[in-house]
């Protein structure tokens, strides 16, 4: 059989199917040496010169990463964070960036800090609404749209096709955070984007047990050189026990986010209408704004995210998250265990971020535990 008409479960479940040549191990080993061996006449014809430019321990998560993402070529770095600023670092003073107002919290402090001082100019706009991005962009100096699909912790959705042909015709570049999406939901380069970010810790990895970052682009072009050439030069390079790590938590991603997935939509439909509950964010519900765009571009689920809005406000929500037991209130997501966070709280007074709200990372535990664990801490918080 052609491997290129396998399904993606089972790219993944065999890492490509690729096995140590030397030993035959399925598993790969892991290579710690930072450096390598020149040849006699002072040449690298092994490729490999240094581990902050290039590692074995690479090559099979990130063929692994394009293939399922569908692109050309991927690139492993140190974080999430590590992996999405280089994009803006390879603009120049006086581009003009469009970003969502609803975002990652920590590349939306970053990224409004760096366009200052680097003189890059970058403007919040609604993204799921395509006439916003449209009005905002500036054609020959807007650059990259950046995008982040559904958005944390919100979980509003852009259209990543319609706001490609709108960044394309005015000659700028789309990058979509895919993250909570992951390649099992979404594939962004098949709809027009040209960079597919992930924090790999998330989804990818699975295990909350490694810090990662990946880029993927749809064509190895002069732009993904400079993005390759930062990597280097910035040293955000990824660690071989985390690359290990990665790809073992890359073998079981299909089983763990369905499962996630599945158990996400069984839990936003008992608590949308709950007595407790004024809001449930969810765009598997028909009732979210975003669920038809989400319907088209989101397949086999809607993301093992969600976000509960307390009734009686912020005492009320985070005397939610004091109560549970079986969920963990910690940072992050997409892990085998399901994790509860007040946001707000996390991101300061400045947050966009509604005072009642909860973010919820749902795990691969069984939905019915999760969803009671969940009623006894809402009716322990409005006794």
């Amino acid at each position: 059989m052609n491997p290129a008409d396998f399904k993606p479960e089972t790219l993944a479940a065999q890492a490509l199917g690729w096995i140590d040549e030397r030993t035959r191990a399925v598993t790969p080993p892991i290579h710690v040496s930072s450096t390598y061996l020149r040849d006699p006449d002072n040449l690298y014809r092994s490729g490999r010169m240094y581990a902050r430019a290039d590692h074995p321990a690479f090559d099979q998560a990130e063929a692994l990463i394009a293939t399922l993402e569908q692109g050309k070529a991927a690139m492993l770095f140190a974080s999430g964070m590590a992996a999405a600023t280089p994009v803006f670092q390879a603009l120049s003073p006086g581009d003009h960036v469009l970003a969502p107002k609803v975002m990652y919290w920590s590349l939306r402090n970053w990224l409004l800090q760096f366009g200052a001082h680097w003189g890059i100019e970058v403007e919040l706009v609604e993204m799921s609404d395509p006439a916003a991005v449209q009005a905002a962009i500036r054609p020959g100096q807007t650059r990259l749209v950046w995008v982040e699909t559904p958005a944390n912790p919100l979980w509003t959705v852009t259209d990543i096709a319609a706001t490609a042909a709108i960044a394309h015709a005015a000659g700028a570049r789309l990058a979509v955070d895919s993250t909570t999406a992951s390649p099992v939901i979404t594939q962004p380069l098949a709809l027009g984007a040209d960079l597919v970010m992930h924090s790999a810790t998330k989804y990818l990895g699975g295990h909350s047990d490694l810090l990662a970052g990946v880029l993927v682009t749809r064509e190895d072009d002069d732009f993904w050189q400079r993005l390759r050439a930062l990597r280097v030069n910035h040293g955000g390079t990824l660690g071989a026990f985390e690359a290990y790590l990665l790809l073992r938590g890359m073998r079981t991603l299909y089983l763990r986010v369905r499962q996630a997935n599945a158990s996400a939509a069984r839990i936003a439909a008992h608590f949308d209408g709950h007595r407790h509950v004024a809001q449930v964010l969810y765009p598997g519900l028909p009732g979210f704004p975003g669920h038809a765009v989400a319907k088209r571009q989101m397949q086999g689920g809607f993301g093992a995210m969600l976000s509960l809005r307390a009734r009686g406000g912020e005492a009320a929500a985070i005397a939610t998250a004091a109560e549970v037991q079986l969920w963990k209130r910690a940072t992050s997501l997409g892990g085998t265990e399901s994790l509860i966070e007040h946001r707000s709280s996390v991101e300061g007074p400045s947050s966009p971020v509604p005072a009642d709200l909860l973010r919820l990372s749902v795990g691969i535990e069984d939905a019915g535990d999760l969803i009671a664990d969940l009623e006894q801490a809402l009716a322990r918080a409005h006794a």
